[in-house]
């Protein structure tokens, strides 16, 4: 685990005149891209003064050890037969998306599967309210992603309006008990809560308006969400008091600054799950078979796609 400077490893005093706010700030840099991220968590416990000079190279560098370490679990998963559930909950353009892409990046979709689930279908709409959800829990040896999950009854439904108060209270009643059921059948469930200041989410929203290649990220709700950001809080505080249970805690993350988000994330995700290296012995790439006068067809005979670039 990273630790910062002592009193011993400070530069020695400079005259006044020279140790100024940029001197200061130098030196807090310098010593930020030297320490080393060597420890789940590590990021996480740091101050914001430690994280001033957080470099996209040290970001890249911690980002590779921890998707190596995911490889590792994913395995374990595979091989121990485990059925893991991360859900990912939050403000809208809290970074759920990028850091659910970070993690799934370096894994096996068979292993590591997503699921984003559109609005319900009238066929849905009359079902029992977990049921869609139910039906995309991991089978043993998979662990699974919820972007958005059943916490839309808590969040969007309750705030605008598409449930009623009896299916509202109702939500707050069942959730416990249905997340208490999963643990108890051998589930891991890990649910995550992203954060956001005001100033941030609009910022996003503002950046997504001039890209046109993020536009498609602001949905109608998204929009909504701004206008209704107190109904959300509320909305929000109100399940925390009821879901906020002790074999499926809430874990907030404070996603104000994406790539530490991310890595806090997986640092915490891989403490959550005891695994092993199963890492396999080197492989030696076997020799290609070796040519007995096989003509192929011609090129000509095949379609190319033309090779504009």
């Amino acid at each position: 685990m990273a630790k910062r400077a002592g009193p011993s490893a400070q530069a020695k005093p400079r005259p006044a005149h020279i140790d100024g706010p940029r001197a200061r700030t130098e030196r807090r840099e310098k010593a930020v891209r030297t320490a080393k991220l060597s420890s789940p968590g590590s990021l996480s416990e740091r101050t914001g003064a430690d994280l001033v000079g957080l470099r996209n190279k040290d970001y890249l560098a911690e980002l590779s050890r921890l998707q190596l370490e995911l490889v590792k679990l994913q395995e374990w998963i595979r091989r121990e037969g485990l059925r893991v559930v991360v859900v990912f909950e939050g403000r809208d353009a809290a970074g759920k998306g990028g850091v659910i892409k970070t993690i799934t990046l370096s894994l096996n979709p068979r292993v590591c599967r997503v699921v984003a689930l559109a609005a319900p279908t009238e066929r849905e709409k009359t079902q029992w309210y977990f049921q869609r959800y139910v039906a995309h829990l991991p089978s043993a040896g998979e662990m699974v992603l919820f972007d958005r999950s059943w916490y839309n009854r808590a969040g969007v439904e309750r705030v605008m309006g598409f449930c009623t108060e009896d299916e509202y209270q109702e939500f707050l009643r069942s959730a416990p008990e249905f997340e208490r059921m999963l643990v108890r059948s051998g589930i891991i469930l890990i649910k995550y809560w992203f954060s956001v200041s005001d100033a941030e989410q609009e910022r996003r929203f503002q950046a997504r308006i001039n890209d046109p290649t993020k536009r498609w990220k602001l949905s109608p709700m998204d929009l909504q969400s701004r206008s209704r950001w107190l109904d959300y809080s509320r909305a929000k505080d109100e399940m925390f008091a009821h879901c906020d249970i002790k074999q499926a805690p809430w874990y907030v993350v404070n996603a104000n600054d994406k790539k530490r988000a991310r890595l806090n994330v997986i640092s915490h995700l891989l403490s959550c799950v005891s695994y092993e290296d199963l890492t396999p012995e080197p492989i030696e790439l076997p020799p290609r078979q070796p040519d007995t006068g096989y003509v192929r067809p011609p090129l000509s005979d095949q379609t190319f796609v033309p090779e504009v670039h």
